[in-house]
């Protein structure tokens, strides 16, 4: 189980691809922090959505069918949009080892 865990870390916060991932949907967080922490955030909050899009659409999507309501918990939003860039962060990570590992192989023979 511990080689897994290693694995699951190694693709999701190691792999050059996901690091740059996540220090870009990281750095619109704190962006967004900062604007709506010292004025008028306007369309900056977009900008973690559209990041993590498809998948905190989905979990946005899915807290509306829970509550009922348009308006879903700011904490369940932040949850899913970190939810949602760790799993693409695995996604880019395994789809790079992948591709990498092909272009090896491919270059070896």
């Amino acid at each position: 189980m511990h080689a897994r865990t290693r694995a699951l870390f190694r693709l999701t916060f190691a792999n050059p691809v996901s690091a740059v991932y996540l220090g870009i949907v990281g750095a619109s967080i704190v962006c967004e922090v900062l604007v709506a922490t010292f004025g008028d955030p306007g369309f900056i909050g977009i900008w973690p959505f559209l990041l993590t899009a498809p998948a905190s659409l989905l979990f946005t999507m899915l807290g509306v069918d829970v509550w009922g309501t348009t308006e879903v918990s700011y904490w369940y939003l932040t949850g899913g949009i970190v939810a949602s860039a760790l799993v693409q962060a695995f996604v880019l990570g395994a789809l790079t080892e992948t591709l990498l590992g092909r272009l090896r192989r491919t270059a070896t023979r």
